[in-house]
């Protein structure tokens, strides 16, 4: 099992659905970063030498923020909005949407399970 920053990756699949297991890379960089390393789409993890993980495992260091450093920045920019107190920040601070989705309904993901309200079923009834 190659391991790439910090991240254990899958060794019987392709090298491009592997490399996206790293936090911070999707599909377009795991293919610009086969294409700087030189390696074809079809190769598979385990069919990698020692010196083509260590190629990768450079290029990923040097070219591209993964992993703790990417959760780090963008925990430092949620808290930096908060401190400032805009909108953005504090709907951060309540927990709810911050991109204007609406929250009367849904939102579930993002408020938690519904809490129920004393009283409500009655006044539905009437």
């Amino acid at each position: 099992m190659a391991r790439i920053a910090g991240v254990n990756i899958p060794t019987n699949k392709r090298v491009v659905i592997a490399l996206q297991y790293i936090h911070g890379i999707g599909s377009a960089l795991a293919q610009e970063i086969c294409d700087k390393v030189g390696i074809t789409a079809e190769r598979r993890v385990n069919q990698l030498t020692d010196a083509e993980v260590l190629q990768i495992r450079e290029t990923i260091d040097r070219d591209y923020m993964v992993e703790g450093d990417l959760r780090r920045e963008t925990a430092v920019n949620v808290k930096r909005l908060m401190d400032l107190g805009c909108y953005r920040g504090l709907r951060h601070r309540r927990g709810l949407p911050v991109r204007g989705q609406r929250t009367h309904t849904n939102a579930r993901t993002r408020k938690g399970p519904a809490k129920p309200i004393a009283g409500k079923k009655q006044a539905a009834r009437k």
